[in-house]
């Protein structure tokens, strides 16, 4: 039961009852209400700001927890990208050379995954970066691994196919020459016999009487055959595969003809003294992706630890081609 409230009436010098009307009470009793509201609005707004709710502090460690397991989660990536270099160096300079394979570019096995807005949905949160590094990382071992897996496959290939392949390699001498100072002119600059100017010599010259029998170095087909009175003259090109070619020049006759299947040690020609040579000798020449490599390097059939280290003394001495 609400109290009665009394006033003192000065005029009458007595204590009245205090009479509100109706919309005196409800002013009062809305002035209640909204002080009330307010004043929990606030008392809940410091709570917020200044106290954890306990399913805030459930979600604070979870975040904690999830923080920790993808800085773990970094550290093992690390350590799978030193595991995956390892490979890729192993491959390169070991399984791919056995093979007489040329090494993956670094542009192809660093390539990653472009796109600016790839990473753009882990973008606005507090760990926003670490975020995008672990995922930067994923994508990159990620591409690395198919790179590698794809080496492999080639690798294996290889190893496979390393019978024909060695087979294919020029291996032997291409004329019959035990003596070694019948090489007449090595690979590297030598001076011109017609110009008399120091020119780089693309090959080695094998002096030898016209009509000696030039011989296949490795299993191959027969692409070109070209009659010239210039230059390199009477030539034959032959493709081993694997990226290997190789080059006789100033031959008097051919054996082969284009398209011809060839194997190591066949009869594909005979030397001569045609086109730019000033005495019968054979111009041999072998190219790895078309680019002319020391023939040296491709006589290890042929000759004994001794005649080969005699053979790289004697390639160094200055001497002058024959062509």
């Amino acid at each position: 039961m609400a109290r009665t409230k009394y006033v003192f009436n000065t005029k009458t010098l007595a204590y009245e009852e205090l009479k509100r009307s109706k919309g005196q009470k409800i002013f009062r009793t809305s002035l209640f209400l909204v002080s009330s509201l307010a004043l929990s609005i606030v008392l809940v707004v410091i709570s917020f700001m200044f106290f954890e709710s306990p399913r805030e502090r459930m979600q604070k460690r979870e975040i904690s927890q999830y923080q920790l397991q993808t800085e773990i989660m970094n550290d093992r990536l690390d350590k799978m990208q030193l595991v995956l270099d390892e490979l890729a160096d192993k491959d390169d300079d070991i399984y791919r050379i056995i093979f007489e394979a040329e090494p993956i570019p670094r542009e192809i096995r660093q390539a990653g995954y472009g796109g600016a807005d790839r990473y753009a949905a882990l973008e606005g949160y507090d760990n926003s970066k670490l975020l995008e590094q672990t995922a930067k990382k994923l994508d990159k071992i990620a591409s690395q691994i198919y790179v590698q897996s794809k080496s492999f496959d080639e690798v294996f290939e290889m190893a496979k196919n390393k019978e024909k392949m060695l087979a294919s390699l020029p291996a032997i001498q291409p004329v019959n020459n035990t003596d070694l100072k019948r090489i007449a002119s090595y690979y590297g600059y030598r001076i011109d016999p017609i110009y008399k100017v120091q020119k780089f010599h693309a090959g080695i010259d094998f002096s030898a009487p016209k009509g000696t029998h030039i011989f296949a170095t490795g299993d191959g087909v027969v692409v070109k055959t070209k009659k010239s009175r210039r230059g390199y003259g009477n030539t034959i090109d032959i493709d081993h595969g694997y990226g290997y070619h190789t080059f006789y020049a100033h031959t008097s006759k051919f054996l082969v003809r284009k398209g011809d299947k060839v194997k190591r040690g066949q009869v594909i020609g005979e030397v001569g003294n045609t086109g730019k040579s000033t005495a019968p000798h054979l111009h041999y020449e072998v190219r790895k992706n078309k680019r002319a490599i020391n023939p040296i390097y491709y006589f290890y059939n042929d000759l004994s630890p001794e005649e080969y280290e005699l053979l790289l003394d004697l390639s160094k001495r200055p001497s002058q081609s024959l062509d």
